[in-house]
């Protein structure tokens, strides 16, 4: 497909919403664009965890697609992701999730990361339902990418049996991995792509093992990490891919000290890291370093992340 193509090396930031007195900030969003832009951005997506997607009203939702479709240009890649929040009734929770996907068709989006659909969660039968799910949303006609989250974080632990019948859907270009601290599953189905699926893209989304989720078979990234620095982050892609050892090191390093101050406990607090991170570049005004679920972020965090973006920029200016 097309798409695997066009994703592989490529750095997919998971990009945040810009929020003030609980609405987008259009301004901050714009400049935030231009910001990314700069840093040579070529593919993002939207919706997604990072962009809180499940929490946006569908006008902002709309407009946070048109405002990157637009920004980044034709050329680039926008992902967009598709879910929604569970609920009892089956019918009604995957014609949600549809509706998103066809506004994301609509918005011209490249293609569609697949929230994991916990509605279905320890049902008895679970495999049969997911998969059904991801039947239903391929006849779209637009390119699909699963997404293997940590229970934790609201997703779904898939078996090896239902990663294949999945992956044999012929819309689904690859599969994102974030499982944070169970490196097993991602090596379990890193190999399960090499011997197996060596047609579909291993996309790693494991920002806290960036570094050595390259190493270990992912092709493509789509990370919140990403949202912020993320000419560094596509430089240590490049350095890997290109086998530029002492610049990969070099540059992994960077990037895991860049996590280990923004993908920490309490671990859905990242999304307000990303974005104090942001602010203090002066990408966008500090008010607009909101999250519409009312998380704050701790005098501890702010200054870590302050530090750490004073000590980057002396870096970059010689001192």
């Amino acid at each position: 497909m097309e798409i695997i193509e066009r994703l592989h090396g490529k750095l997919i930031p998971a990009v945040p919403v810009p929020w003030t007195d609980g609405k987008l900030n259009v301004q901050a969003q714009e400049n935030y664009i231009k910001y990314m832009k700069s840093e040579g951005v070529q593919a993002v997506a939207v919706w997604a965890h990072t962009g809180r997607g499940l929490e946006l009203d569908p006008a902002t939702r709309r407009q946070v697609l048109r405002a990157w479709r637009e920004g980044l240009g034709n050329d680039a890649l926008v992902i967009a992701g598709a879910g929604s929040k569970p609920t009892a009734d089956r019918k009604r929770y995957l014609e949600n999730t549809l509706t998103i996907a066809q506004e994301a068709v609509a918005g011209k989006a490249d293609a569609i990361l697949v929230f994991p659909p916990t509605a279905y969660r320890h049902d008895p039968e679970q495999d049969k339902l997911i998969y059904e799910h991801h039947l239903a949303l391929s006849q779209l006609g637009i390119p699909l990418l699963l997404f293997y989250l940590y229970e934790e974080a609201g997703g779904i632990s898939y078996s090896p049996e239902l990663l294949m019948r999945l992956l044999s859907i012929p819309q689904v270009a690859g599969i994102k991995m974030a499982t944070l601290d169970s490196i097993m599953t991602y090596q379990d189905v890193s190999r399960l792509l090499e011997e197996k699926c060596q047609g579909k893209l291993l996309i790693t989304g494991e920002d806290r093992m960036f570094p050595y989720t390259m190493m270990r078979g992912a092709k493509a990234a789509l990370v919140g990490l990403g949202s912020a620095f993320p000419r560094k982050q596509q430089a240590m892609m490049d350095a890997y891919l290109q086998k530029d050892w002492e610049g990969f090191m070099e540059l992994a390093r960077w990037v895991d000290d860049f996590a280990e101050i923004t993908f920490i406990q309490p671990m859905d607090g990242y999304i307000l890291r990303m974005l104090q991170a942001l602010a203090e570049l002066g990408v966008i005004p500090q008010e607009a370093a909101c999250d519409p679920v009312g998380l704050k972020l701790s005098q501890k965090d702010i200054q870590a992340i302050k530090a750490f973006v004073v000590r980057e920029q002396e870096c970059q200016n010689g001192n």
